[in-house]
């Protein structure tokens, strides 16, 4: 790189740790064409952040810039946005050279690459959609826990040959708690057990009773049982807490979840979680395929040589691609809808992962379209493939049944 090659004459770049941060302005020097580096050393506490806030503003910096290390970025981050033009940085994009690694030599280097303007900034969201990702996310790990506490009372049961859930569906219904209730206050009749079923549980006394029949259970498995029942009551009662507040948060987003929830598989949980992770706003995200990407369910680029090689979808926003993740399970289910025909048809020829990563990279483009323009979703027609490539469909048939040992003679419909 030249001089001349210089875009922001005036930077800096933060290397951010846990306990401090390495900074290093760099300016024009007296000297035509040259730079001067001048690296210092501040706390990661609120104090001294707002010291190195206010070193900042005296050198009138063009671009500050820093890595996403951790969560350590965080207070440096949201102290100097108001009046410090700051930029966070992916640091695989960032990366110095190998052997010559050192927290300065980051800082320089930060420094250099961004007066080149040769770092893309990463999406930080403003306050109030940091405050639902918190809520969001915070559902998101308390779902996770509650489901582990779940398996580990399955794993449990076992030990003792209760076979309960290989009768019920959830072992957290109103039918399983009843009787894993009774189990733990001492009752080991069968016939009694299975009686408390409710509901369409009823038609299976007969299994229940088997399953609870000859069961190797102690005071300490009735202990144990009833720790694993207090702890997902807690977190049923953490989790309503949660989605009260969560519902509060998303009120003024109400008439954009309604518009999400029109996309087939897009409920409004996984609308709520698309609106904390993008803000809604389609302004951070130029075009569809950028949105896409910073998802994480855009194919990534592997070209040598003018060859194309298998490229795996590149990392990105886990908890978004987790509810398009959820969304597209759903579209896999049903029928009679445009992105579950053609889930299938992508199914059929390479297989469910990939058809299940093309639906989500399908529903974000969606999704981008319905934020940026205000647009409804507008469903294309459930035949269009076959319509638009009769011969093709035609002969894909013809091939299915030839593979049976059929011969097939085709004859126009009037």
């Amino acid at each position: 790189m030249e001089a001349n090659d210089v875009i922001y004459p005036r930077v800096a770049g933060i290397d951010v740790s846990k306990r401090d941060a390495k900074v290093c302005v760099r300016v024009p020097s007296k000297r035509r064409n040259t730079f001067r580096s001048i690296v210092t050393t501040w706390g990661s506490t609120v104090p001294e952040i707002l010291e190195l806030k206010a070193y900042l503003e005296r050198e009138h910096l063009q671009l500050v810039v820093m890595e996403s290390t951790s969560d350590y970025w965080k207070p440096f981050f949201y102290l100097l946005e108001d009046t410090v033009p700051v930029q966070l940085v992916n640091a695989r994009q960032a990366k110095n050279l190998p052997g010559r690694k050192t927290d300065v030599s980051d800082a320089a280097w930060l420094a250099k690459t961004a007066s080149w303007g040769m770092l893309a900034p990463s999406f930080v969201p403003p306050p109030p959609v940091r405050e639902l990702r918190d809520l969001t996310r915070a559902r998101s790990t308390l779902t996770h826990y509650r489901a582990s506490v779940l398996q580990r009372l399955e794993k449990y049961l076992e030990n003792t040959g209760t076979k309960l859930s290989a009768v019920v569906s959830d072992l957290n219904g109103v039918s399983s708690k009843l009787i894993l209730h009774a189990l733990a206050n001492g009752e080991r009749d069968p016939k009694v057990l299975a009686a408390l079923a409710k509901g369409r549980l009823k038609n299976k006394a007969k299994e229940l009773e088997q399953a609870l029949t000859g069961l190797r259970f102690t005071g300490h498995d009735a202990f144990m049982v009833a720790f694993h029942l207090d702890e997902l009551d807690a977190q049923d009662a953490r989790l309503a807490a949660l989605d009260a507040q969560i519902t509060e948060a998303f009120a003024p987003f109400r008439p954009e979840i309604e518009l999400l929830s029109t996309i087939p598989g897009v409920k409004e949980l996984t609308a709520q979680v698309i609106i904390a992770e993008t803000g809604a706003d389609m302004a951070a995200f130029p075009t569809a395929a950028q949105l896409a990407a910073w998802a994480g369910v855009a194919p990534g680029n592997n070209e040598s040589a003018g060859r194309h090689k298998p490229a795996a979808t590149r990392k990105g926003n886990t908890y978004l691609k987790g509810g398009l993740g959820t969304a597209a399970l759903n579209i896999a289910k049903q029928k009679d809808n445009f992105l579950s025909a053609r889930y299938k048809r992508i199914a059929n020829r390479r297989g469910k992962p990939r058809a299940i990563v093309a639906t989500e990279h399908t529903i974000i483009t969606a999704v981008w379209n319905m934020l940026a323009n205000g647009v409804c979703y507008d469903e294309p027609p459930i035949r269009r493939y076959t319509q638009a490539n009769a011969d093709r469909t035609r002969q894909h048939a013809l091939n299915e049944l030839h593979q049976l040992g059929y011969q097939v003679t085709l004859t126009q419909a009037a």
